[in-house]
């Protein structure tokens, strides 16, 4: 490895979750403002991941402020980065959901992913859930 690819390995953040278009996210970004420093939050959803996940890997996020759509594009490694927060998950068929700017927000609505049972957690029946939450009578 020659010293370039060594020090951008070195430049990777290590805490960054699994972002996928169709995200709902917050990203937490140190803004300067002559001495003072502080923190601005950017929540949107994820129509675009480009440039994989290395060095140059960003994100473009949008919302809409006030009625009119604002798109900002985040590089995931940059240091003025404070950390990403995943909020909600939409089910998505596309990479890129450039045709979310062309909607309204009643037309643009996305399925939200709600957590699959994992293989420790079994899916549980009617019968078994009604067993399990029975409530149990206090005498008074």
């Amino acid at each position: 490895m020659n010293k370039l690819d060594l020090f951008n390995k070195k430049q990777l953040k290590k805490d960054i979750p699994e972002i996928r278009s169709g995200y709902t996210i917050q990203v937490h970004q140190k803004i300067k403002e002559k001495d003072k420093q502080r923190i601005q939050i950017f929540e949107g959803l994820v129509i675009a991941c480009k440039h994989g996940k290395g060095i140059n890997a960003t994100i473009t996020v949008r919302k809409i402020s006030q009625g009119v759509g604002v798109e900002r594009i985040f590089p995931i490694h940059a240091s003025f980065i404070e950390k990403i927060e995943v909020i909600k998950k939409h089910k998505v068929r596309r990479a890129k959901l450039y045709y979310i700017r062309d909607k309204s927000a009643k037309q643009s609505r996305l399925k939200e992913i709600i957590g699959k049972p994992t293989k420790k957690e079994p899916v549980l029946k009617k019968k078994e859930i009604e067993q399990k939450t029975e409530i149990k009578k206090v005498p008074m």
